[in-house]
């Protein structure tokens, strides 16, 4: 017979375990993706993640790109488990350490040789903003200049210095001030596909009465991913680096949502053959979540005194353990990068095939940075609302949310990635009518 007051308090152990109201009481505003995903996670392998009433979701969010080989996965989870069994450093400021040492010479071996990159590592803070507030003061400091190009659409974090590169009003607004530093320049395709924009920015800077002063750097992400997954062309990357070379500006690429493998390559640069003087990248970096950032420069222009840039978190050893490791698991040799590259293929297909179920849908992006343009957020949002009540974790991103975007974990399996497909597509069907309309009753798919 059933204890009744084992029941109850199994019953009374369940509601306080799914209550969200802590959240709601003492959580600021602010938060985003709790609104999209109201419930409580608990546990998270590979690329699902476990609520606290035990329902399995597909993730194709994978920590805003942070997650690029899953949620704990074992070889990295095992690794950190014994560095932290063995009384390893964690917290090590700049110091020497033995986590440092294996990541760098990890890094340098698997990552810099391979592709003949020189770079010097330097630790910012744990944030993708902190690489690119680093990034972008070392090129004020080298060049004494102060100016910054920055594209439309273009996203490098909401500190006050990356503010001054992003684009969106929305951010920019959350600063509650005007932020100077920098000129807003256009992205490729957003004056239309006839123009190539580097032409204009070219002009820009030769023009000594553009009202444009001369950068220090032009900042550049090759898919523009909170943008709206616009896509940079490799001719055109090729171009804005001859650009930048033609009138000595520095060229930094952040590749803190594109790199650690996301489009195929480890840097999302590489196809394009270009060579940037400054890289970001922090997210996946780490390769376990971890908080994790560093700005890679060309080594002539390491010209910093010692400590005139610095950050308390800027020696997370527990994250140098486990980037270590995901370099010494994937980038042995380019069979995952191969993966990727195939998995990619197969994302785009699936795109395309529900892009054209429905008109007004475009698929865009590269490699796993691909996703479906809605005719407007609402749309988007309506969508993503029903994946999720479906069991699929997916976001939004674009000027207005109207770009549906799946960064799945690079690891997903196949048939992981189809099965939360066949959920968007389902979504889609169901809140875009068969004509298109919006507004219109749906229709059976």
């Amino acid at each position: 017979m059933t204890d009744p007051a084992s029941t109850e308090n199994a019953s009374h152990a369940n509601n306080e375990a799914t209550d969200t109201s802590i959240f709601e009481q003492r959580e600021s505003n602010v938060q985003t993706y709790a609104r999209s995903f109201p419930v409580i996670f608990e546990q998270a392998r590979g690329a699902v993640l476990t609520d606290a009433d035990g329902e399995h979701y597909l993730d194709f969010l994978a920590g805003a790109g942070s997650l690029n080989y899953g949620h704990n996965h074992p070889v990295l989870r095992d690794a950190l488990i014994a560095y932290i069994q063995g009384d390893g450093i964690a917290h090590g400021l700049d110091m020497h350490t033995r986590a440092k040492a294996d990541f760098l010479a990890a890094f340098e071996a698997k990552i810099l040789e391979p592709r003949g990159l020189d770079y010097v590592l330097q630790f910012t803070g744990p944030t993708g903003a902190n690489a690119v507030e680093a990034a972008m003061k070392l090129a004020r400091k080298v060049t004494g200049r102060q100016n910054i190009v920055h594209f439309t659409n273009g996203f490098h974090g909401v500190t006050l210095g990356a503010l001054a590169a992003t684009g969106n009003s929305h951010h920019r607004g959350g600063a509650g001030m005007t932020i100077p530093g920098g000129t807003a320049m256009p992205y490729e395709g957003y004056l239309g596909e006839a123009m190539d924009t580097t032409e204009y920015l070219d002009k820009v800077l030769a023009d000594n009465s553009s009202g444009v002063d001369l950068p220090a750097a032009v900042i550049v992400e090759t898919v523009q991913g909170e943008g709206g997954l616009n896509v940079a062309s490799f001719d055109w990357l090729r171009n804005l680096q001859a650009v930048c070379r033609r009138h000595q500006v520095l060229l930094i690429v952040d590749d803190i949502q594109a790199g650690c493998g996301r489009t195929g390559t480890f840097f999302s640069f590489e196809p394009a053959g270009i060579e940037p003087d400054i890289v970001t990248l922090s997210k996946s970096l780490s390769g376990f979540g971890l908080p994790f950032a560093v700005t890679l420069l060309r080594r002539e222009l390491d010209q910093w005194a010692p400590g005139e840039h610095n950050g308390t978190f800027r020696g997370n050893n527990h994250a140098f353990v486990t980037a270590t490791a995901a370099i010494d698991t994937f980038w042995q040799d380019g069979e995952f990068a191969a993966e990727v590259r195939r998995k990619s293929d197969d994302l785009a297909a699936r795109l395309d095939a529900i892009a054209a179920s429905r008109p007004g849908l475009q698929r865009k992006g590269r490699g796993l940075m691909q996703g479906l343009a809605c005719a407007d957020g609402e749309t988007a949002k309506r969508i993503t609302r029903h994946c999720f009540e479906h069991g699929l974790v997916i976001e939004t991103g674009g000027p207005e949310g109207e770009v549906i975007k799946c960064l799945v974990p690079l690891t997903i399996t196949d048939e992981e990635l189809q099965r939360g497909l066949a959920v968007l597509e389902r979504a889609v069907h169901a809140i875009l009518p068969r004509e298109g309309v919006i507004g219109l009753a749906p229709t059976n798919p």
